[in-house]
């Protein structure tokens, strides 16, 4: 399947020396094919959820395409949106994304509305395509996970409700501020997150054990902050979990099957508020990240994860700075 190239995370969770060195920065494993199965009735309930919810987005959004009330005809959709300059920006845009979030397991969001940005795109639209693309990938993502046994029950609900909740209203703040007023506020965001990533070369892994705490508190500050800036749950929920020693394996999975569901939260509340113009990015986007597995594992294959990481902090960092300084000329 195609779209399974795109957000997989099947962990290889042997003592690997990259799984060591993912461990000490605080990064997911990387990843193998694995299998194993999961058999609680919630997590059974989970699956289906997200299996419905991603047939019934598919089936709407086909739906929508070959309405006969449309004006214009599919095809020539298709052909208009395939000499849009602005969906080949966003083909590339979605292909590096993916590429960093294939080779560190996160950063996809903070990525592609850095980039998005820096391409005029206004902070809402760039959220609203970043997470109405995201509804697939991490679906899968969720799924996937659920299979292989990563969730832990306990841990997912505990970020379920809060994470929407944080979600919608970060989509609402984004989607009823004015974007000139936003933009730099969202750049600022992402500053942070690009030096955030660049630290995470220097860090080291403080050991802890027991009941992560504060963790509604931490799905809503994730599920808000990934809705404003595009970006964010991956690199402030799972990096703090798993950052204070934390099982990496159990966190990634019930962390990455949460966020599709303030995902599919997020991208409702922007199709509603935002409307119908992010869908060239959309489509851009997901068919980038189609492409992008074979350059995420020969990144990972050739580069040192800390140099890595160096590289994508500074470019989030630097184009960061190119927004804002354009936000505020």
């Amino acid at each position: 399947m195609a779209v399974e190239a795109m957000k997989i995370r099947d962990l290889d969770l042997s003592d690997s020396p990259l799984n060591a060195e993912h461990l000490a920065l605080g990064l997911p494993p990387v990843e193998r094919q694995v299998a194993a199965a999961s058999a609680h009735p919630v997590l059974k309930a989970a699956q289906w959820t997200v299996l419905f919810l991603l047939l019934g987005t598919t089936i709407y959004l086909v739906g929508k395409l070959f309405d006969p009330a449309n004006t214009t005809s599919a095809s020539q959709v298709v052909a208009d949106t395939l000499r849009s300059p602005v969906f080949w920006s966003a083909v590339l845009v979605g292909l590096v994304a993916q590429t960093v979030d294939g080779a560190l397991g996160m950063a996809y969001g903070i990525t592609s509305t850095s980039f998005l940005l820096a391409t005029g795109a206004s902070p809402a639209v760039a959220s609203a395509s970043v997470h109405i693309a995201e509804v697939f990938t991490t679906g899968v993502s969720g799924v996937s996970h659920l299979k292989l046994g990563n969730v832990d029950k306990r841990l997912f609900l505990r970020l379920l409700l809060p994470g929407m909740i944080g979600a919608v209203t970060g989509a609402w703040l984004l989607a009823s501020i004015d974007a000139q007023v936003m933009k730099p506020i969202v750049a600022a965001y992402l500053l942070l997150m690009g030096l955030y990533v660049l630290s995470k070369v220097f860090r080291k892994i403080r050991a802890q054990r027991g009941e992560p705490r504060h963790v509604a508190k931490l799905g809503l500050a994730g599920g808000f902050v990934d809705a404003v800036g595009g970006g964010g749950w991956g690199p402030v929920v799972t990096t703090t979990l798993i950052g204070t020693g934390h099982d990496p394996r159990m966190t990634i999975g019930s962390v990455n099957l949460a966020e599709f569901f303030l995902t599919f939260v997020s991208a409702i509340a922007f199709s509603l508020l935002v409307g119908s113009g992010p869908w060239v990015i959309v489509a851009g986007l997901v068919l980038g990240g189609l492409f992008a597995a074979p350059f995420a594992a020969y990144l990972t294959r050739r580069l040192n994860t800390r140099v890595l990481l160096a590289l994508v902090g500074s470019v989030i960092s630097g184009l960061s700075v190119f927004n804002l300084w354009q936000a505020l000329a």
